[in-house]
């Protein structure tokens, strides 16, 4: 009897998955796997099957047999597909490590990147790229994110060192005391300083210095990835969707692309059609010489697409190429994930994307006028909750922008669509104690 299949490998132009597989594969490993056959360029790697999820949580944190065998047999293939060999100290193999439900469940579960790094494979991936401070920026970006993730430290404890050295260090040089600095502008001695000052936040938190096998650095992604499923705010998140039924999460290891190599790369994300109106227009955006978690992190100003035309006109068409294949695929509006690696595109997830109840109806209509698909098909992709959405109150648009500003105190990005009056707060638990009391709240939470 064959053993039960645990991981999905996809790369080089084929995919062992598919994606009609979102029950097994969740949500972006199906994605991944489609979006491998049908030959968009895709970065190679591999999914771990949300039924690994469901026994781990069955045999009290324990993986089925043999399947840590069939993930290390996985990294061997795809070491061999790519050239390289993760922790090799000349030219190492690195790789994300991302969650993925059948479900979407935007920001609950969690990603780190760039694992694979080491004080040595460092070294080697400086020289192979002759940019030692795209190397060094990695590396910073991976302590932070797994000793966050993996390890439960406070993210603020990470980031009050990156603030004291751009403080410091960095404001001093550039003659900036006044003045907001940027994570570019911290230079390769800033970097290597900073690096030493995360590693104590570690050992201090974790009494062990910071894991230089990458195998280890391996096993604490994927279980952190497996051990996000049933944090707090997934598990609310669950709750409040009324989304039930699912294995757990898949995970997916996939060979990391740069957005963060220089002038010629980024990071975005974009929508085949507008999110806000449903308008037919390609609208997103792109932030140069970044990785992923810069997009939300606010850290500096995105461009929207239409510059993007101007200043990588091919990757602007290539990009265009991809948006009409995936809506004529799924017949869907897609938010889509890219990283442009040095002049290369890579397409890094596609899902339908998230509208306001205006979009949804327009897109409706839209896709039914340009035969992609059927009326019925029209009338059932609306929800309850987008129709009750076009009766939740607004702030009146006939206000001017200008007048808004005047009473404006904080800025945010909005989780459910319409205008709220309520008193401010900033943990789940609390929105939900006092709401029972009869309370009108507005929960405010720091975006990550």
């Amino acid at each position: 009897m064959a053993s039960k299949k645990f991981v999905y490998f996809f790369g080089g132009g084929k995919a062992e998955g598919k994606g009609s597989m979102k029950d097994l594969l969740g949500g972006k490993g199906a994605g991944l796997a489609e979006m491998t056959n049908i030959g968009l360029p895709v970065p190679a790697g591999f999914t771990i099957t949300t039924e690994v999820c469901n026994l781990y949580y069955k045999n009290n944190k324990k993986y089925p047999p043999g399947f840590d065998r069939e993930v290390m047999r996985n990294v061997a293939r795809l070491e061999k597909l790519v050239g390289k060999k993760l922790g090799d100290a000349n030219d190492p193999l690195l790789v994300s490590v991302r969650s993925g439900a059948a479900r979407s469940m935007p920001g609950m579960m969690e990603t780190i990147l760039n694992l694979g790094l080491n004080d040595k494979s460092v070294e080697g991936l400086s020289k192979k790229t002759n940019n030692r401070r795209f190397a060094l920026d990695a590396y910073r970006r991976f302590i932070v994110m797994y000793g966050a993730i993996a390890m439960g430290i406070p993210r603020e404890e990470f980031e009050h060192e990156f603030e004291r050295i751009k403080n410091s260090k960095t404001k001093p040089r550039l003659n900036k005391m006044n003045n907001k600095v940027l994570d570019t502008d911290v230079n390769e001695k800033e970097l290597e300083e900073l690096i030493s000052l995360l590693k104590a936040v570690y050992k201090k938190h974790t009494k062990k210095d910071f894991p230089q096998d990458q195998q280890e650095q391996l096993w604490g992604a994927i279980n952190a990835v497996f051990g996000s499923w049933m944090a707090e705010k997934a598990v609310t998140y669950r709750r409040v969707e009324k989304i039930s039924g699912l294995l757990g999460t898949a995970v997916n290891v996939v060979q990391m692309v740069f957005g963060n190599k220089g002038d010629s790369s980024g990071t975005g994300v974009c929508f085949t059609r507008d999110p806000n109106t449903g308008e037919n227009i390609f609208y997103g955006d792109l932030l140069m010489n970044a990785q992923g978690e810069d997009v939300v992190a606010g850290i500096r100003t995105p461009i929207h697409l239409s510059d993007l035309n101007k200043m990588m006109p091919k990757i602007y068409k290539q990009l265009c190429d991809v948006r009409t294949k995936l809506e004529k695929h799924y017949r869907e509006m897609q938010d889509i994930e890219f990283t442009v690696e040095e002049g290369k595109l890579y397409i890094l997830q596609c899902r339908s994307g998230k509208r306001s109840p205006t979009a949804a109806f327009r897109i409706a209509v839209d896709m039914v006028k340009e035969k992609l698909i059927s009326k019925k098909e029209a009338i059932l992709r609306i929800t309850d909750k987008e129709i009750e959405g076009l009766f939740y109150p607004v702030i009146d648009p006939n206000i001017s922008f200008s007048e808004l500003e005047k009473y404006r105190f904080a800025r945010g990005i909005d989780a459910v669509p319409g205008a709220a009056c309520g008193k401010v707060v900033f943990t789940a638990k609390d929105a939900e104690a006092w709401a029972v009391r009869g309370e009108k709240v507005i929960l405010v939470r720091k975006e990550t």
